[in-house]
């Protein structure tokens, strides 16, 4: 065994820098990265003079807050980069970046529940949303229907579909005991 810089023991031949490379993190600035849309409304950037198209924006915290700690990344899923804070940006890319965030997580609101009936493991549901009156099936269990923060309730259906209800202390006693069995 030798010594790394740090004095933390290694094996012989192995480099102490893999997990630290690995684990560092290249952020974004407007001074090193451009955006730009496509005809087809897809997201390119250059970073660096090297041009990545059909990118991908991933959010750290989609339930809490959208605007910092985004993820670029190729449809390979290989990060490109990190952007600490969109407020760091351009308005201009700005707005591109937060259409692209809105694309990849929408999530209508749940307004109001109408009905939740269970049977044979689904609960099937009506909502009013932010988008209408929506009907949607979720299947029992599995983290379908869980709490993202103590008053946040997100709602996968069987098609991948995602709903919110942003505030449970907002629902009638009548809507929560409907959504009570799901939770």
């Amino acid at each position: 065994m030798t010594q790394n810089e740090t004095g933390a023991a290694r094996s012989p031949g192995k480099s102490s820098a893999g997990l630290a490379d690995a684990a560092q993190i290249r952020y974004l600035s407007p001074a090193d990265a451009t955006f730009t849309r496509t005809e087809g409304r897809m997201l390119n950037v250059t970073v660096g003079g090297q041009a990545h198209a059909g990118v991908y924006i991933h959010c750290s915290f989609p339930h809490t807050n959208k605007r910092i700690y985004l993820s670029v990344r190729t449809a390979e899923n290989e990060e490109i980069g990190m952007i600490r804070s969109l407020d760091e940006f351009p308005k201009e890319t700005q707005e591109l970046l937060e259409e692209q965030v809105q694309l990849r997580y929408f999530a209508p609101e749940i307004t109001k529940v109408l009905s939740v009936k269970e049977e044979f493991g689904y609960s099937y549901w009506e909502a009013e949303t932010s988008s209408g009156l929506c009907r949607f099936t979720v299947r029992s269990g599995g983290g379908n229907v869980k709490l993202m923060t103590p008053n946040r309730l997100l709602v996968v259906d069987v098609d991948g579909n995602r709903f919110i209800i942003p505030e449970l202390d907002r629902l009638s006693d009548k809507e929560y005991r409907m959504i009570e069995v799901c939770m």
